[in-house]
């Protein structure tokens, strides 16, 4: 069986060893195929193959600042080291240039992030978690953290457009918030969303500000003041449209759990 050099998932990793251990491949071969494991390095970047084994997810392509051809470098190197890719930040121009040159990689334009599953993805047990906004401006946040949930593994549900101007809209989804094993919680103006649920949900909150609002919103800084000082105490708030990184914290506390 051939295993790719430079990277390899927890699960080829536990196949080779076994393989070691039952005698099927010699130890020297088994150093060759694990001596790049740590990183490649393509001047530009140094691409973190050994993520997947310390995070339970590859590295994570931030686009925002990259040019096509290095957001293009490192996404063929983790499909060539037998890795799942997720670029996050790409503006539609730049998603149709990578994609020119990767027609592999999937676009999903609302959350502005490419992927490619290089292995499938194994969807994780467990009630899914549940991914709330306030309104349907918060949706491009929102589709970051699932895009991000769906390729590590974590199954979830949308539940959109449940702000506090319409309060009642949340009040049928509540069976399902108490039954998510995380909920994030993404919402703009003056971002009083997360401490409603922070109040009627035990389980852990990730509290996502997004930059929509009026006037003195300034950009999310409003909605993000008022989650860290909201009444609902334990509600944890990552940085402003920052989708991907209240995905990341679900996917801590589900290892956390050895989900």
């Amino acid at each position: 069986m051939h295993y790719d050099r430079a990277g390899m998932s927890p699960d080829r990793l536990k196949e080779l060893l076994e393989r070691v251990r039952a005698g099927d491949t010699e130890v020297a071969s088994a150093l060759r195929e694990l001596e790049h494991l740590p990183f490649s390095d393509l001047g530009f970047a140094r691409v973190d193959h050994h993520r997947a084994l310390r995070m339970g997810m590859p590295e994570v392509v931030l686009g925002q600042s990259k040019t096509v051809e290095q957001i293009a470098g490192i996404a063929r190197r983790l499909i060539e080291a037998g890795q799942n890719v997720l670029v996050t930040r790409v503006d539609p121009d730049k998603a149709t240039a990578v994609r020119a040159i990767l027609p592999e990689l999937r676009h999903s334009p609302v959350a502005g992030v490419l992927s490619h599953e290089t292995v499938p993805v194994k969807v994780r047990a467990g009630a899914p978690v549940a991914i709330v906004t306030a309104g349907t401006s918060d949706l491009p946040v929102a589709e970051e953290a699932a895009e991000t949930l769906r390729l590590s593994g974590i199954p979830f549900e949308r539940v959109f457009d449940v702000g506090v101007a319409g309060i009642h809209r949340i009040f049928g989804e509540l069976p399902a918030l108490r039954d998510a094993p995380a909920v994030i919680v993404v919402a703009g103006m003056e971002g009083a969303l997360p401490s409603v649920v922070g109040g009627l949900v035990r389980g852990p909150i990730i509290a996502v500000p997004t930059s929509v609002g009026y006037g003195v919103a300034f950009g999310g800084l409003t909605a993000l003041f008022g989650m860290l000082t909201g009444c609902a105490s334990g509600v944890t708030v990552v940085n402003i449209d920052n989708g991907f990184g209240a995905a990341m914290a679900v996917l801590r506390i589900v290892n956390a759990k050895g989900g």
